[in-house]
């Protein structure tokens, strides 16, 4: 279930309890980049890396590297993973905001312009709710995209 949290000037905030999303570890930087990174699970990894190269994943901590500018999708101390590799990045594809149930961020900013980003938020807090999202397998981040609409519809 998703619980609701009030947030500054009247905005709710959404905590989704539905993923189980890798455990609160130090945040890497990037060896590329130098961006702030997300730790991954390995069941994050396994599911996005594509194979033959998810049965080459090194043991270690990985972290996730958001940038759309950097080639590096998954990373540890020793070992990077290109997001060439990944499910989530191929060629020509579209930024995609919820890898569950496949809203690109055009489609959401599109929704945002004609008046119909409520219906389509709905949509993905129900499923959520009722525990139909997949965050950690299909999200490169392993996180929950909630919070990421609320993001988007503030810039």
């Amino acid at each position: 279930m998703s619980n609701s949290f009030p947030a500054a000037r009247g905005k709710l905030i959404m905590s989704c309890s539905c993923c189980h999303t890798s455990p609160k570890k130090t945040r890497m930087q990037c060896p590329e980049c130098g961006c702030n990174c997300v730790p991954v699970s390995m069941q994050t990894m396994l599911h996005q890396v594509r194979a033959p190269e998810n049965r080459r994943i090194a043991d270690g901590d990985y972290a996730y590297c958001a940038s759309p500018d950097c080639t590096i999708g998954y990373f540890s101390t020793s070992d990077s993973i290109p997001k060439s590799s990944l499910r989530a990045f191929q060629p020509g594809q579209q930024a995609i905001l919820c890898h569950c149930f496949d809203i690109s961020e055009s489609a959401w900013r599109t929704a945002l312009a004609t008046g119909r980003a409520a219906a389509m938020k709905d949509f993905v807090v129900q499923q959520t709710k009722a525990g139909l999202c997949a965050c950690e397998a299909r999200n490169p981040s392993g996180r929950c995209c909630l919070a990421s609409f609320q993001k988007m519809s503030s810039s």
